[in-house]
């Protein structure tokens, strides 16, 4: 059977510590992967491992049930990833920023204005991003996602410095997405509620 995204077998060790051993899952369109386990289990690692970025010691990753490793260009561009660390230059404005990402992958036909407004950052748009807030840094973060017209969503621990209400949004902001046909990849410890197809692999 054919899966847009999927992990045969994966086993990762880093240092003397196995994280992970004959992990396997499979992921369509407008699916979401949940990882599940306590902090340091080894969820970012496990992204990390399925976009490329760690080697593994056994297993394969598959797009469009191709090999990530025979196809890393087409993968990495087929993607967006909001870390725990926002990736964003520190000395740039907001709009600055998200200018920069465009020229680095394709984008999508949102209004950027109806983004920053949804997202509660269109009053920042003239401020450097090391003047924001963590949360308000994250929402930027989010706005990067939502403005890239790719398929796959890379989301570690996505809920960190947000409120109830920046929680609320990040959850909307994936159903919308997984019902449009994309797909997410979530690494949370918090309890997840989003109305979209879910595969959860827990990491002991």
């Amino acid at each position: 059977m054919t899966h847009k995204l999927s992990g045969d077998n994966l086993t990762l060790i880093r240092g003397e510590r196995c994280l992970f051993q004959d992990l396997s899952f499979a992921l369509e369109s407008g699916g979401l992967l949940i990882l599940e386990g306590r902090n340091g289990c080894g969820k970012t690692s496990l992204i990390r491992a399925i976009a490329g970025m760690l080697s593994l010691e056994e297993g394969t990753v598959y797009w469009d049930n191709e090999p990530v490793d025979n196809q890393r260009q087409v993968f990495h561009g087929a993607l967006v990833w909001l870390a725990h660390r926002t990736g964003l230059k520190g000395d740039l404005t907001l709009v600055e920023n998200l200018g920069f990402e465009h020229a680095l992958r394709a984008h999508s036909k949102r209004d950027p204005e109806e983004v920053y407004e949804r997202l509660g950052i269109a009053r920042l748009k003239k401020l450097i991003l090391r003047s924001l807030s963590a949360g308000q840094q994250r929402r930027v973060a989010l706005a990067r996602m939502l403005l890239a017209d790719v398929p796959l969503w890379f989301m570690d621990e996505p809920f960190t410095n947000l409120d109830r209400e920046g929680r609320q949004l990040v959850m909307e902001l994936v159903e919308e997405h997984c019902a449009t046909g994309g797909m997410c990849v979530m690494a949370a410890h918090q309890d997840v509620e989003i109305d979209a197809p879910t595969t959860k692999v827990r990491i002991q």
